[in-house]
């Protein structure tokens, strides 16, 4: 795949499985799902800082009323912005009629986001506008419950015009060609036609057309749905959806290149595009969530029934590195370890363009989510370093006292280095902000910004003590 990076997004998605008197009576509020929605947002607030937006569908609303709830926005502080108008209206009930909090039927009715299923998106825009525009979750309204569509996702296709195209030989005319719209115009287009199938058969069977709408949202074949739609995609994707009934879907590409992660009990249903953030959102161990299969759906009907269904046959594995390396969280078990890893098999490289030569090198990292690497790394050259001492204390040893194993031991001992304390909030501002705090960076850091060749020029102006002492420093800055 050759094209930009278009979405390395995230995801966070909430189904209660029981009434919302339940939640009430056993945490006390019936703002459970949004508050937990808001702290699985937060949590992977590292996977997008240029827009958020949520969305919630309510359940047995009566005719007229509103059942399908939106929030967007595209400023730095995105999150707080979508919450705070939520939380304040909460506020205000509290202060004029608190009593309104104890009615969870009037809660529903007159309050936006007290519904059953939630959805919520952060993004991060390393191409494209950040206008509300391109801010997910995107809808596609119909007058038909069943019809409705609410979708967001973390998504690069790369063969769009292809998949436009076929928008267009079925009749369709799509406003615009981004991969965003191609995939909600595509799943839109199948939901319509798994309508029509339905509401023919049913009414060849004698059903009223009153009758025929709930028949349909209890028989609607999601995996179908996604199976007709998915056919032609090619890219890597996570993609999570409501339908406006309360049907709802997770589904992720075939070769597992974007995350998904998801945890199901009696009470509820949760999906994330990080492990870690289910982890301590819901203080759930590791071993309980789930990695969604690639290829697979994570289907939630409206009934509550809940399964991981095959959609595409899965391919070869292609975790995206950029994920793996960069974008997802260090906490997660896998990614630590695999981090750690990649640190250690730097070492031969790193040896070899350095000359061997430890006296003369200064070790550090840059960003932050370097760090897990540098630790793999320095593991391995203390690995390096031991076996060189053990050598020359053989050769030194003339006698032969001691063995390779007794030094080993001996040189074993030493101070175990871990990361153990994580930000859940953390600011690209190595990235955004370098420019305008460029002159209060110190030298050292300087170097990592200046282009090579301005290199020679530093090194002249600059003593190695100077650059040594100010490598603690720089520590402390990015």
């Amino acid at each position: 795949m050759s094209e930009k990076i278009k979405h390395e997004c995230g995801i966070a998605f909430i189904r209660l499985l029981k009434p919302l008197e339940y939640y009430y009576a056993t945490y006390g509020t019936a703002f459970y799902a949004l508050n937990k929605l808001s702290l699985l947002m937060e949590k992977q607030h590292n996977r997008g800082q240029d827009g958020a937006g949520i969305a919630n569908i309510k359940f047995n609303m009566p005719p007229g009323k509103p059942y399908i709830n939106r929030n967007r926005s595209g400023n730095d502080s995105a999150i707080k912005e979508i919450f705070d108008p939520i939380f304040e209206k909460i506020k205000t009930i509290k202060e004029k009629s608190p009593d309104r909090l104890n009615d969870v039927n009037w809660l529903k009715e007159n309050l936006e986001f007290t519904g059953e299923v939630f959805l919520g998106h952060v993004r991060y825009g390393t191409f494209g506008k950040n206008t509300i525009g391109s801010i997910h979750p995107f809808i596609r309204s119909n007058n038909w419950m069943s019809k409705n569509l609410v979708l967001a996702g973390n998504f690069n296709l790369t063969n769009v015009d292809e998949l436009f195209d076929k928008l267009l030989s079925i009749g369709q005319h799509p406003v615009e060609t981004s991969d965003t719209i191609t995939m909600l115009e595509k799943i839109g287009y199948f939901l319509d036609e798994e309508n029509e199938d339905l509401y023919w058969k049913y009414k060849k069977e004698g059903f009223s057309k009153k009758d025929i709408s709930p028949l349909i949202a209890k028989n609607l074949s999601v995996s179908k749905i996604l199976s007709n739609a998915s056919k032609y995609w090619d890219g890597g994707y996570t993609i999570a959806g409501i339908f406006g009934h309360g049907d709802a879907f997770i589904l992720r590409d075939p070769s597992g290149i974007r995350p998904a992660f998801y945890y199901q009990d009696e009470d509820i249903v949760i999906a994330t595009s990080e492990r870690p953030a289910i982890q301590t959102a819901f203080n759930i161990p590791l071993d309980k969530i789930q990695e969604l299969k690639p290829g697979h759906a994570l289907i939630v009907k409206r009934d509550g029934k809940v399964s991981e269904t095959l959609i595409n046959e899965p391919a070869e594995k292609k975790a995206c590195s950029f994920e793996r390396i960069y974008f997802s969280r260090g906490t997660d078990a896998d990614i630590y370890t695999e981090r750690k890893n990649l640190g250690k098999a730097l070492v031969p490289s790193i040896l070899k363009s350095i000359n061997y030569d430890f006296e003369n090198t200064v070790f550090s990292y840059i960003p932050n989510t370097a760090a897990v690497a540098y630790y793999g790394l320095m593991n391995e050259l203390n690995v390096h370093c031991n076996k060189i001492k053990r050598d020359k204390i053989i050769n030194l040893n003339a006698k032969g006292k001691l063995t390779a194993e007794e030094i080993d031991e001996f040189l074993r001992f030493a101070p175990r280095i871990e990361k153990i304390a994580v930000k859940d909030i953390k600011i690209r501002t190595f990235i955004s902000s370098t420019l305008s705090y460029y002159q209060e960076i110190p030298v050292f850091a300087k170097i990592l910004i200046l282009e090579v060749r301005n290199f020679p020029a530093f090194f002249q102006s600059e003593t190695y003590e100077q650059i040594r002492d100010y490598s603690n420093i720089l520590l402390e800055i990015i």
